[in-house]
């Protein structure tokens, strides 16, 4: 099965938290062009004042990644210069 690449990259120490459900074993194509079997979870992710079900990978890491998918529909803005971010639902 191949992932859509693109909703959530989450901690292993959130796993308990999203009331997660295994959906599989997934091949994965990372940005850089390499492919990535894994294990996927369907979990329940708050963003953006709501709660979506969402595709998420678990790694050890302290980072959470939200990809593209998730942001489909809002308008992203990055200020390198100020140092920030801003996600706006349009």
């Amino acid at each position: 099965m191949w992932s859509r690449n693109g909703d959530l990259e989450l901690p292993q120490s959130l796993r308990h938290l999203l009331n997660e459900r295994y959906v599989g074993r997934v091949t994965s194509a990372s940005a850089g062009g390499q492919t990535i079997d894994e294990d996927t979870d369907q979990v329940d992710f708050p963003f953006d004042g709501r709660t979506l079900r969402a595709d998420a990978t678990f790694v050890d890491s302290r980072e959470i990644l939200i990809g593209t998918h998730l942001l489909r529909r809002h308008r992203l803005t990055i200020d390198f210069v100020a140092e920030t971010v801003k996600v706006v639902r349009v």
